[in-house]
């Protein structure tokens, strides 16, 4: 008879949270402030530092500790790690940040745990349509978990488990062998999430479901003095496990469940010490997630359109935690808008500043529906309430988009060439010319030049009569100077980029 297989998993995200004061005492469009200063103007690092270093104290270290002699004891059992890019900055940041970052170095070396990949800024990007931010923000992850933890992660978790065909089909180009998803009864259509599942549309990843009732039995009510089942120990716990039916039963839990969310003295610490063994008295087993696919053949596909999204978050389990309300879908769309000026400012600070006005947390502190979902949302969040969050981000965003207006000299619509490109600034318009081929470059540049294409674009889009008059001065000596592609293109640079 082939064992029971328990995957157990741990998300570990802290966010960059945003000053609370920042509206409110009018810190909007100081003059004078460097692009380097962008982070402490926006982000209140003191309350960042507070809860890394508390959360630190009562969570990360003692588990960590918890979690390293288990594996020393054990034999067979195993857990995975989903470890934010923000939070590993934080660590490198912040006190008792490197020795939690030596502990998942050793924990990487035990060979029994994995690390996963997910996006880098924690971020809501796998949304976008344009797919390239998501990318590289996994991109980074990897690289950030092979530098910093010596572990390169062949499975993939994405932000909050938002999961549709698309995600997955993006997972599996990025040469994924294995993806999480939430167990949403909506997309089972009666089936059971502990099985591995194929998604639509691909040909080699497969997804692990998680089990929200059972992770939840632990996540959410393991310390509620009024749950029917109080107090959970190890041992009821690991007879649920084995009751259950399935081939594979995937917990996954954010990590600081134990010591923070349950404090130590309602016993959370004990019970994940007696897990392990518990469990293993049933003759089921521990695998980590790439385990658990290469054991056992897909049962089925699983279908999850793009306007139907799943994710981990709250009842509904879809997108609505993020962006189900007006204040959340303006900030959203406001981050999306920018995503193209930014890029095409080439600031890495600018860019890096953006990223963290990504990161989903943001977005969660603006969920204004009450009831248990409500109260976890403020249970999360540093502001008073949902509008406070939303006045402060949108203050914040403001502010940055004025700044990258002034820095890039930014259009009010974008220039379009012949090959559909778009560029939105006058820094764009530059780079696209530095990178238009020589060949046939010459004869469009001019026909440009001779319609008044870019005068009219700067002059009406950017709103710069100065320079729009010296490029319209430039197209009149054209056929004078004789000048070739490559000199006029430099030409138009050199009158762009002096201002």
């Amino acid at each position: 008879m082939t064992k029971k297989s328990i995957c157990l998993a741990f998300e570990v995200h802290q966010p960059f949270r945003l000053r609370k004061d920042f509206f409110w005492n009018k810190q909007m469009f100081k003059r004078g402030m460097k692009v380097e200063d962008l982070f402490d103007y926006y982000f209140f690092g003191d309350k960042d530092r507070e809860v890394f270093e508390k959360v630190a104290r009562k969570c990360y270290r003692p588990t960590n500790d918890i979690i390293m002699g288990l594996i020393d004891e054990y034999d067979d059992f195993k857990v995975a790690y989903s470890v934010s890019g923000v939070f590993v900055e934080q660590c490198e940041r912040y006190g008792f940040g490197k020795e939690i970052l030596e502990d998942f170095r050793r924990l990487a070396s035990s060979k029994k745990v994995e690390f996963l990949d997910q996006t880098y800024y924690h971020s809501l990007v796998g949304l976008y349509e344009e797919e390239s931010e998501f990318i590289e923000q996994v991109r980074m992850h990897r690289e950030s978990m092979r530098d910093l933890v010596g572990y390169e992660p062949s499975f993939f978790e994405n932000t909050e488990l938002l999961y549709n065909n698309r995600i997955a089909r993006l997972a599996e180009e990025m040469g994924y062998r294995g993806m999480f998803a939430e167990g949403v009864a909506r997309v089972l259509n009666g089936r059971s999430p502990n099985y591995v599942y194929m998604p639509i549309g691909c040909k080699n990843l497969k997804v692990l479901l998680r089990n929200y009732p059972l992770t939840d039995d632990v996540g959410f009510r393991f310390s509620l003095k009024s749950w029917k089942e109080y107090p959970l120990s190890a041992s009821k716990y690991a007879s649920w496990l084995d009751a259950t039916q399935g081939q594979c039963i995937n917990l996954f839990l954010d990590y600081e469940t134990f010591g923070e969310h349950h404090w130590e003295d309602t016993g959370i610490f004990e019970f994940l010490c007696d897990l392990p063994s518990q469990v293993l008295k049933y003759e089921m087993e521990f695998l980590t997630p790439s385990e658990m696919i290469e054991k056992y053949k897909p049962v089925g596909v699983i279908d999850v359109k793009n306007l139907e999204t799943t994710s981990w978050a709250d009842v509904e389990k879809d997108t609505s935690c993020f962006i189900g309300n007006t204040m959340q879908w303006a900030y959203y769309e406001y981050l999306r808008w920018l995503e193209p000026y930014v890029k095409e400012s080439k600031d890495e600070e600018l860019l890096k500043i953006w990223r963290y006005l990504c990161i989903s947390d943001h977005l969660y502190y603006m969920f204004t529906v009450g009831g248990a979902s409500g109260e976890v949302h403020s249970y999360f969040s540093h502001f008073e309430k949902p509008y406070d969050a939303f006045v402060t981000s949108f203050s914040v965003i403001h502010d940055f988009d004025a700044r990258l207006r002034r820095r890039t000299k930014r259009a009010d619509y974008p220039f379009v060439f012949w090959n559909g490109e778009k560029v939105w600034s006058l820094r764009g318009l530059c780079e696209s010319l530095k990178r238009m081929p020589v060949a046939g470059a010459e004869e469009s540049t001019k026909e440009y030049m001779e319609r008044g294409d870019f005068e009219r674009w700067i002059r009406e889009g950017v709103r710069e009569e100065k320079i729009a008059k010296e490029v319209g001065n430039l197209s009149l000596s054209i056929e004078k100077q004789k000048y070739d592609a490559v000199e006029l293109r430099e030409r138009i640079c050199e009158i762009v980029c002096k201002y």
